[in-house]
């Protein structure tokens, strides 16, 4: 039902990434479908996003927030002293990335091959989310990110939850040609095919973005969400499906 990701986090830093069974959703969504958006049935997502606050015990429900692919990140310890009415926090919440301070928030970024990060500071007193799609990586929402977690990168650590993985992610020029401006030696993390276009690795992207960050300790990586139909939702391999969540949050205190 879940994936613990596996990095040198802070003892008080929890961590989770949701697979696609063990919810009720009925196919195309079969089973643990937790987006609201997709077309599933709104009964179906509100109990998978029960069966996973209850399995990971969490403290609160998640922040779900309405991705646009872009490079907005919510401080959602500010969107809480806010106390926004349930149609406020709605338009609030649009946004490709979040960050908590202290115990009890949890960020939450769905994604169906869009490449999840997570992020945490040593000292566990702040984490992060953000959801980095190809458009959302270029235009820089890993740099968004770490400054609204306003910590040197030098003191953060990262882990590269399950996204689509290069075998399967073709692109066309105007795709390798936005990361090249951007970066002029991105070009490794493309490799042309026989069909005139491009594989892409976003895991590499990232890892450079985020080195470039001063981020030195940087984990997981290397699944494919496409090339594993048991485990993950794949939008570009099926079009309608359901969508899997990484969610990051500090625990309390213990007495």
């Amino acid at each position: 039902m879940t994936l613990t990701p596996d990095w040198p986090a802070p003892v008080c830093v929890r961590a989770a990434f949701t697979l696609r069974a063990g919810g009720v959703s009925r196919p195309p969504y079969d089973s643990l479908n937790l987006g609201s958006r997709v077309g599933d049935d709104d009964k179906a997502v509100v109990e998978n996003r029960r069966r996973v606050r209850d399995l990971l015990r969490l403290p609160h429900e998640p922040a779900w927030l309405t991705q646009t692919h872009g490079t907005n990140v919510l401080d959602l310890t500010e969107v809480e002293a806010a106390r926004l009415s349930e149609a406020d926090a709605v338009r609030f919440l649009e946004a490709d990335a979040a960050v908590a301070r202290g115990s009890g928030t949890v960020c939450a970024i769905q994604v169906a091959d869009c490449l999840p990060v997570l992020f945490t500071n040593r000292e566990g007193s702040v984490v992060g989310a953000a959801h980095a799609g190809w458009r959302g990586l270029c235009a820089g929402v890993l740099e968004s990110t770490v400054r609204k977690l306003g910590v040197q990168g030098a003191r953060l650590l990262a882990w590269l939850g399950p996204a689509i993985g290069p075998d399967h992610f073709e692109v066309g020029d105007e795709v390798r040609a936005a990361f090249l401006t951007a970066d002029p030696d991105s070009g490794a993390a493309f490799v042309a095919n026989s069909r005139g276009r491009w594989q892409c690795d976003l895991y590499a992207l990232a890892r450079r973005r985020l080195a470039t960050l001063g981020l030195s300790e940087v984990y997981g990586g290397g699944w494919s969400t496409y090339g594993d139909r048991g485990r993950f939702f794949s939008y570009r391999r099926d079009g309608v499906c359901g969508r899997m969540a990484a969610l990051i949050w500090i625990e309390e205190a213990r007495a």
